[in-house]
């Protein structure tokens, strides 16, 4: 197994370019950019549908007024894709060009609305009115949304590198010049869209939306199959037990299809037909990902309630708040599962029979998929049911996936129970006690903003003092070099959802008022950081994102700041040790 392992870690570096991939990450930071989109108009559609299960029907004028936000919002869902997408293509495209000489990424998101409407839609036009056809410019239109976007960066940076623009005298003013010279690059967008979409209707005689459908929809029915999905979630959670954050190599490929067929099922069981698509976004958050990436809701309960070993049932208590409502950070790293062989197989193959057990259901015993979108943090038991209709045989499948994820995970947890146990054995039950319980405490204060700078300055001192060095001279250097120069200063840590960030974001809030520094701290998600970075001194990468410090580096030197990354048993500490994480912060700044 630990051969196994290693050989996969050979790959890592390609795993993480792939990560990097401006493509798939333009795609990926578009899509995250709208799900307040596909969150908000989900509402309006529970409360619109869900009733009826009970023989509820609203009135027609109410009915109406709910389904019509729903329409306006998640019917136009390709059409803010296309501009977000083409917005983070730009700033991953501005990457490479000189300081004073950056793509306009609103000019170019106009663009790419612009052309992704010339490639999609029909207009409509009758005595009484005229307008758009509506059928490619919501979910079904995300491909070409996400073509578009591509379109128009490429020929942006095409024209703006090479300075092919309208150049205007040094008196003019600078908001004034940047209108003309978007003009070239802008024009050619639309006229390259225009041209071909012409082409593209007269050789096929419809839109090149329905053609991308047409194209793609082999693909996406394997994906929906048995052997499709084991393949998109055993390397998602592959790839996560690596070290390398599965979703930003799996997601973008499969984004288009999560939100398209969840579209679908809610049209089929409208219609009165069966929801039969089991790639959703429901899926994939709820019964795919139950307690985070590993389907790890069950192993935490474990650690929490059946471990004999001290250690693991402290990481248990710290972590079973946040891993039910997946964020699943502190278990992988503290205990760790990540990069440890005792746990691979359950990690690795709970999320495919989570998956399998779903799909079971839906194709052999009539359950319709998931029709409706929740926040990823929703506990996934509650997801799962709302998100399935709170339909009867709901409550029976999850009962299932967590019968199954238990059995999975008992031999691999109790293997590991064992040796930690042996471990233990080793040293004396009070410095056992002692040392799990301000573990526990300190991973349960750093998730909630609570670390106490006189308990972690304790711990360093006698940490101090194993290591043969004086422990009255431990803390106050440590305090000395953490708030010489933190002063005024303002820190910005990034993960892949802004939820990993906040632990290490609200040790540092916490142990800088504790003594009493002016340190502002933030937690965001990786790819919306672009526009925030003038606002901040030094920027942290969390684990998971560590792949894209090369990119980051480049989008700080453009302003001016500094960034690091950790590594997950490093984040963890300085997450649980606020001298630590202070001192880290005071030193990345003073290099």
């Amino acid at each position: 197994m630990e051969q196994l392992i290693a050989t996969i870690e050979k790959g890592q570096p390609f795993f993480n370019a792939i990560a990097r991939n401006k493509y798939l990450k333009a795609i990926r930071d578009g899509f995250i950019s709208v799900i307040p989109i596909i969150i908000f108009s989900s509402i309006f559609c529970l409360v619109a549908s869900v009733p009826n299960i009970w023989g509820f029907y609203w009135p027609d004028d109410i009915n109406n007024a709910l389904w019509k936000c729903y329409n306006y919002s998640m019917g136009i869902l390709a059409i803010a894709c296309a501009a977000t997408t083409a917005k983070h293509f730009a700033d991953a495209q501005n990457r490479d060009l000189p300081k004073n000489n950056q793509i306009n990424f609103i000019s170019c998101m106009c663009a790419a609305i612009i052309g992704f409407l010339l490639l999609s839609s029909d207009t409509i036009a009758t005595d009484a009115a005229s307008g758009f056809n509506t059928t490619y410019l919501g979910s079904k239109g995300l491909l070409t949304a996400f073509i578009a976007a591509f379109v128009t960066g490429i020929i942006y940076k095409f024209f703006i590198k090479r300075n092919i623009t309208v150049k205007m005298p040094e008196q003019v003013p600078p908001n004034i010049s940047q209108t003309f010279k978007d003009i070239i690059p802008f024009s050619v967008c639309i006229a390259v869209f225009w041209v071909f979409d012409i082409v593209f209707r007269a050789a096929f005689g419809f839109c090149f939306a329905q053609g991308v459908i047409q194209v793609f929809q082999p693909l996406f029915t394997a994906a929906d199959g048995y052997i499709g999905l084991a393949v998109i979630y055993g390397a998602m959670s592959l790839f996560w037990f690596v070290g390398v954050h599965g979703p930003s190599i799996v997601e973008p490929a499969i984004a288009a299809a999560l939100v398209a067929n969840m579209t679908d099922n809610l049209a089929a069981f409208q219609a009165g037909q069966h929801a039969s698509a089991v790639l959703t976004q429901g899926a994939q958050y709820f019964v795919v990902c139950m307690g985070g990436t590993g389907a790890t809701l069950v192993l935490v309960f474990m650690f929490c309630f059946l471990a004999k070993s001290q250690e693991m049932r402290a990481v248990g208590k710290a972590a079973i708040v946040p891993v039910c409502f997946a964020v699943n950070e502190p278990l992988l790293f503290a205990a760790p599962i990540v990069l440890n062989p005792v746990f691979f197989v359950p990690f690795v193959f709970a999320p495919i029979a989570n998956i399998w057990i779903l799909k079971i259901f839906i194709d052999f015993l009539g359950m319709n998929g998931f029709m409706y979108t929740l926040p990823w943090t929703v506990p996934g038991p509650i997801g799962t049911i709302m998100g399935l209709g709170f339909q009867p045989l709901a409550f029976v499948m999850l009962a299932l996936i967590l019968v199954v994820d238990f059995v999975l995970y008992y031999p691999f947890f109790r293997a590991y129970d064992a040796q930690k146990c042996a471990e233990e054995a080793e040293i004396s039950q009070e410095e056992l006690a002692a040392k799990n319980a301000e573990k526990a405490a300190k991973l349960n204060d750093a998730f909630q903003g609570k670390a106490d700078a006189k308990s972690v300055a304790a711990g360093a001192a006698a940490e101090a003092v194993e290591a043969g060095a004086p422990a009255a001279s431990a803390a106050p250097a440590a305090e000395a070099t953490a708030t010489s120069d933190l002063n005024g200063k303002r820190v910005l840590v990034l993960c892949q959802g802004g939820g990993t960030s906040g632990l290490l974001a609200n040790a540092l809030a916490k142990a800088a008022k504790e003594r009493d520094i002016n340190l502002e701290t933030a937690a965001e998600a990786y790819g919306n950081h672009v526009d925030m970075l003038p606002d901040f001194d030094l920027v942290v990468l969390a684990p998971q994102a560590a792949s894209y410090l090369a990119d980051l580096q480049k989008d700080c030197e453009r302003v001016g700041n500094k960034c690091v990354a950790c590594r997950g048993k490093q984040y963890i500490e300085l997450s649980q040790n606020g001298d630590k994480s202070l001192a880290f912060v005071s030193e990345q700044l003073s290099k």
